[in-house]
Order: C-alpha cells, then sequence, then structure tokens
C-alpha cells in the first residue's frame, strides 16, 4: 500500500507538472478570449446604439427640412397665386378702362356724324321750304323722304 500511495504522489506530480500546468494554461487563455469577446460586443452593441441614435435624429431633421420645404412651397404658390390674381385684375380693369373710353369715343364720332347730317339734312330741307312753300302733309313727306335718304347715304 505503501507503494501504491508513493506511485500515486508520483502521478501526482507529473500530473501536475505536465497534464495541470498546461491545462490551465488553456483554460486562462480561453477565459482571457471569452472576456475579450464580450467586451469587444459589449462595445459594438453600444456604437450600434450611437449609430441608431445619430440615424434616428438625422430622420427627424430631415422631417423637419421636407415640412419646412413644403410649408415654403405651400407660401410661395400661394403668394404668386395673389399676384397672378392681382395682376389679372388690374388688366382686367385697365381694359375695362380702355373699352369705355373707345366707347366714348366712338359715341362722341357717332354723334358728331349725326349733328353733321342733321345740320346738312337741316340745310338741304331749308332750301326745299325756300323754293316752295309746303303744306303739313308736304313737310312730314319731304322730312321723311330726307330721313331716308340720311339712312341711304350711310
Amino acid at each position: 500500500m505503501l507503494t501504491q500511495l508513493v506511485f500515486f504522489l508520483i502521478l501526482l506530480a507529473l500530473l501536475k507538472k505536465f497534464a495541470w500546468g498546461p491545462l490551465m494554461n488553456v483554460m486562462q487563455k480561453r477565459e482571457e478570449y471569452v472576456t475579450s469577446e464580450i467586451e469587444s460586443a459589449e462595445q459594438s452593441r453600444a456604437e450600434a446604439e450611437k449609430a441608431q441614435a445619430e440615424a434616428s435624429e438625422q430622420l427627424k431633421q430631415t422631417k423637419k427640412e421636407a415640412t419646412q420645404i413644403i410649408e415654403d412651397a405651400k407660401k410661395t404658390g400661394a403668394k404668386q397665386e395673389q399676384e397672378i390674381v392681382e395682376a389679372a385684375r388690374r388688366e382686367a380693369q385697365n381694359m375695362k378702362q380702355s373699352a369705355q373710353e373707345e366707347i366714348e369715343h366712338e359715341k362722341e364720332k357717332a354723334v358728331q356724324a349725326l349733328q353733321d347730317q342733321v345740320g346738312s339734312l337741316s340745310v338741304q330741307i331749308a332750301s326745299k321750304v325756300i323754293e316752295k312753300e309746303i303744306s303739313e302733309q308736304d313737310q312730314e313727306e319731304l322730312i321723311n323722304e330726307y330721313i331716308k335718304e340720311a339712312g341711304e347715304e350711310r
């Protein structure tokens, strides 16, 4: 039994020197590797969260800018609409005033032409009256005749 104990102690010493030491070194290296991988994963997770937060902030900023651009476009459109309506209103007013002036001018020309014709007719009637004295019926026929002639001259 004593020999078995000695052999057992020698075996333990040999195992400690050749098996237990290298096994513990491998376990130590494995522990360090797992620890570094966990730290790397934590760092990657933190960077991913940071990138996600930045992307979210950029998305919010982009949405805000898009909303601002849309609002500016609406304001510009409304302003242009008002300018176009106002320009059309001014143009219509100018056309109306021009048409009224033209109508007034044509009216004056027509009145002048009518006065000229009436004057001419009066002169012709007076010359006919001077040539002969006429009755009321002859006078009416003469007026109708001159009116008819004036209508044909047009």
